[in-house]
């Protein structure tokens, strides 16, 4: 349990507007949807997938990197990797047990997979983690296998398919907006609302860890 009277002390050393910004974002953070990419080749895919999150209020971030190790691309995702929880997986088997532990249906987002239903369909009632898949090739076969949903957006050109980053920004941004609008409850606890107020000001204050020792040493 994080002390909220350490968290306000911490918040104090903010300007009135960072601090504003900080609860302003915090109510539009949510753990009902989270971001799953598998394998991508480029790294700024990774690094724009991660940016369309923190905009769409995307708290949890899953990078697979079972066969590509990358770092994301820090100018790309324009401090977004400091606003969303990055979580790293070996496997692809790794990230889709985690995730059904933690109670996420597992959505596959293909262009061509069997019985896809379309975005605009997509019943958001359950917590769900969207996983988007490698450039070219799209998710691997133990993911499509393993999906309780198959997700397509649907296109009317000559064009069968999106990049990455593209669909993921479309796809988010349709299903925040139906989340926002409905009955469900979204938003994110309390007490996961006070972990996040900690995390965020630690990562904007870089001398944190001496502030905390002093606030400590106060109470004394």
């Amino acid at each position: 349990m994080i002390d909220e009277s350490l968290v306000t002390y911490l918040e104090s050393f903010l300007t009135e507007n960072r601090r504003s910004n900080n609860h302003r974002v915090l109510q539009d953070r949510t753990y009902h949807l989270t971001v799953a990419v598998e394998d991508l080749y480029q790294l700024h895919n990774a690094a724009a997938v991660m940016r369309s999150c923190d905009v769409f209020g995307i708290q949890d971030v899953h990078i697979i990197e079972e066969k590509n190790l990358r770092t994301i691309d820090r100018e790309i995702a324009m401090g977004a990797q400091k606003w969303v929880d990055v979580h790293r997986y070996n496997t692809a088997k790794d990230t889709v047990d985690q995730l059904r532990a933690k109670g996420y249906q597992i959505i596959a987002t293909t262009p061509h997979g069997k019985n896809c239903i379309s975005l605009s369909d997509f019943d958001i009632s359950k917590p769900s983690a969207l996983f988007f898949g490698a450039e070219g090739e799209g998710l691997s076969d133990y993911v499509l296998e393993q999906s309780d949903v198959q997700l397509h957006i649907p296109m009317y050109g000559f064009t069968e398919s999106l990049n990455i980053s593209v669909s993921a920004a479309i796809i988010l941004q349709q299903l925040v907006d139906k989340l926002k609008s409905s009955a469900i409850h979204w938003s994110l606890s309390e007490e996961q609302k006070m972990q996040k107020r900690f995390d965020w000001v630690c990562k904007i204050l870089k001398s944190h860890q001496k502030i905390i020792k002093r606030y400590h040493e106060d109470l004394k």
